[in-house]
């Protein structure tokens, strides 16, 4: 990572930029859109060039969702902004009963390609109503794709793809720690068959890490450290939450043979939950150790600061779980990093907007 290069909120501002520029049949709608920090920087200044088709909304998920649908079985392509994921919980019978469906009722006849971005993360107290990860919730149901772009090329590659050639409801989780982090060329890339696929992101023989969103960065600040103890981590960015790629998992394993997931939501019924599924179908034999699993604690998030820090896993927990697993000990004598904040790390996000 680089302060010299761009970001990801540069990024998606970009994306943002080209998806109006491109077509006359897009538009951005959604509470925040015009207001001058403009969804963490990615719509801002949209509205005095797009003024038609950067529209600002009332607190009216429901609504407003079901308006982008009617837009996208009438051609145009709507983006939707949710600056906390939590708000789309308000808009879930028009993303789900409506959304989702539309292509299944009637029989392929009508599609609803539209891009729904929310806002997920941690920092600044938001508290139990503000800071929740659903993804496994949305991609429990067919019909709609998601998605949690965990760096710039992510963004570039996954944004035009949904934007310009996905025929379907796509939903894309954003990360708030994200947005100031500047990415290198090669960061994060990985290898990948398309879009919308899982990517490997770093090669290794001992232990198979597979993370989503900013866990892909706290799994390789883990996996640095702990090359300088010999343990050698091959780390899978699923990226695509609602299809991840069984082949690329099963065949780390086959060679690793252990596997540690982190999440950034709960562990139950989760994206770690859907992983252990796909590998206990596929060929459990493969595991020469019981999975271990990193997410949030299953509680409510906390507003303190203080018990937010223990409410997330970080560079501490992660260090540790994987020694632990690499080496089959708990007392495995490899020293951890000092219990802090990721938020320490990165830049954190300081609200309300």
């Amino acid at each position: 990572m680089n302060s010299t290069h761009k970001t990801y909120r540069d990024y998606l501002a970009e994306a943002m930029q080209q998806a109006l520029s491109s077509s006359m049949d897009t538009i951005i709608i959604g509470q925040g859109v015009t207001d001058f920090k403009g969804i963490f920087g990615t719509t801002t200044n949209l509205y005095t060039n797009f003024p038609d088709r950067v529209i600002e909304t009332p607190l009216s998920e429901e609504g407003i969702t079901g308006i982008c649908v009617g837009l996208a079985l009438r051609g145009m392509y709507p983006i939707n902004t949710h600056i906390r994921a939590d708000f789309g919980l308000l808009a879930a019978n028009q993303i789900i009963n409506m959304a989702a469906k539309y292509k299944y009722m009637f029989g392929g006849h009508y599609s609803v390609p539209m891009l729904i971005r929310m806002v997920i993360g941690r920092s600044w107290g938001q508290g139990a109503q503000h800071s929740q990860s659903l993804q496994s919730l949305f991609a429990h149901i067919p019909g709609l794709t998601v998605i949690m772009p965990a760096c710039t090329d992510s963004v570039k590659s996954s944004y035009s793809h949904a934007i310009s050639q996905h025929k379907g409801p796509v939903i894309s989780f954003e990360h708030r720690l994200l947005y100031d982090i500047a990415f290198e060329g090669s960061d994060l890339q990985g290898s990948k068959s398309s879009p919308f696929s899982s990517r490997l992101i770093r090669k290794g023989n001992d232990v198979t890490i597979v993370a989503t969103s900013i866990m892909v960065l706290e799994s390789m600040r883990a996996a640095i450290y702990l090359s300088d103890y010999d343990i050698d981590c091959e780390i899978i960015d699923v990226h695509n939450v609602s299809q991840p790629d069984s082949k690329l998992i099963m065949s780390s394993l086959e060679k690793t043979g252990h596997l540690l997931i982190a999440d950034t939501s709960w562990l139950a019924y989760g994206v770690c939950a859907e992983v252990c599924r796909i590998v206990t179908q596929s060929n459990p034999g493969v595991l020469r150790a019981p999975v271990v699993t990193l997410g949030m604690s299953p509680t409510p998030c906390p507003t303190s600061q203080f018990l937010e820090d223990h409410y997330y896993p970080e560079l501490h927990n992660t260090v540790d779980a994987i020694a632990r697993l690499a080496t089959g000990k708990s007392d495995h004598g490899i020293p951890i990093p000092k219990q802090e904040s990721m938020t320490k790390f990165y830049k954190s996000f300081r609200g309300p907007f």
